[in-house]
């Protein structure tokens, strides 16, 4: 009886190899690209049905189309910038869910960083916008004036109403250091409803990833150095990595280089040049902690993120000679990287 039972047991792990193996072997890459919020939004799946991934896509990217409505400091008739509008009038909105769960966020890092990160800084961020078309820097009575108008201590939430107020006149906000990061948690979070485990979803130096692709240890992703730096590459899985930094958006003015990331403390532009990775659970979190980090330095971002092993960061700077630095915590030193 005993040798009956062996065999069965060897039948049945031969064939739960088998189906295993086959079942990974069938798993297909499925790539998915949209422009959307200004930046070019990718998905990657594995599946065996290139059907049912085509259309999780679709939704993942429709998704991400109602939340740049809802969070566009473009858009004039998003939801918005239909609250910026009420800013001094006294007036609290209600406000959707997606929007107060951001704002909420993005006040909560203002506490925590005394203002580096600001949601309300949107006037400093269109001053400069233009400064960067123009080619040339903003006077400082404008600088001025724009910081006048904000403060994340002047935002007013109310959990129980879902409501915000906007306290100061002229005060305008600005999600671009958070928003992309909640599309992307949203998108991903859709997938996985859907079934899709194996995935991976990008938009502008931003990553979030699911379980890794079949007989992989992990996502291999590229993480890029500052200058001439070697660029390196780790495994991921289930986590987001963020990249914050002035490599592409920059403006150059009097022998000066000037950062499309503004410091919400003072209104100005970031002059010293940065590139900052953040590793965190998920795509708001590491968005959000890359560009606060991005304002504060290495110094202070460092101890920003210290007491969180599951936060993972590397600064790279370039010092007064003009010699790129790297500084970074232990659990980024410590992450699987690729051995090329």
């Amino acid at each position: 009886m005993s040798d009956v039972m062996n065999l069965f047991r060897y039948f049945l792990f031969s064939f739960f190899l088998f189906y295993s193996s086959t079942y990974v072997s069938a798993q297909k890459k499925h790539e998915f690209s949209r422009p959307l919020m200004g930046m070019t939004f990718r998905i990657v799946i594995y599946s065996e049905n290139s059907s049912l991934a085509s259309k999780g896509a679709k939704s993942a990217f429709d998704k991400v189309a109602i939340l740049n409505k809802i969070m566009s400091d473009y858009d004039s008739t998003s939801e918005l910038s239909r609250l910026s509008n009420l800013a001094g009038s006294g007036k609290a909105a209600r406000i959707s869910d997606s929007l107060f769960q951001v704002l909420q966020a993005g006040q909560l890092l203002g506490g925590r960083t005394d203002g580096a990160f600001d949601v309300t800084s949107g006037a400093s961020t269109r001053l400069w916008r233009q400064a960067r078309r123009l080619k040339r820097v903003p006077p400082e009575d404008a600088i001025k004036i724009a910081n006048n108008s904000s403060g994340y201590r002047y935002l007013k939430l109310d959990k129980s109403l879902k409501t915000a107020e906007l306290l100061k006149d002229g005060m305008r906000l600005d999600l671009g250091g958070i928003a992309k990061g909640f599309a992307l948690d949203e998108a991903f979070k859709l997938l996985i409803s859907k079934g899709f485990s194996k995935v991976l979803v990008s938009a502008g130096g931003d990553i979030l990833v699911g379980e890794p692709p079949p007989g992989k240890q992990g996502w291999k992703i590229a993480l890029l150095g500052l200058g001439d730096s070697v660029t390196e590459y780790i495994f991921l899985k289930n986590c987001a990595v963020a990249t914050s930094g002035d490599l592409f958006q920059f403006l150059e003015f009097g022998g000066k280089r000037y950062s499309h990331i503004i410091d919400p403390r003072t209104g100005a532009a970031i002059s010293e040049q940065r590139l900052v990775h953040v590793l965190a659970p998920k795509a708001m979190q590491a968005d959000s902690l890359a560009t606060a980090i991005s304002v504060i330095g290495q110094k202070d971002g460092l101890r920003l993120v210290a007491g969180d092993k599951r936060l993972a960061v590397r600064i790279a700077f370039r010092n007064k000679s003009g010699q790129v630095k790297k500084k970074s915590n232990q659990a980024f030193k410590a992450w699987p990287r690729v051995d090329e």
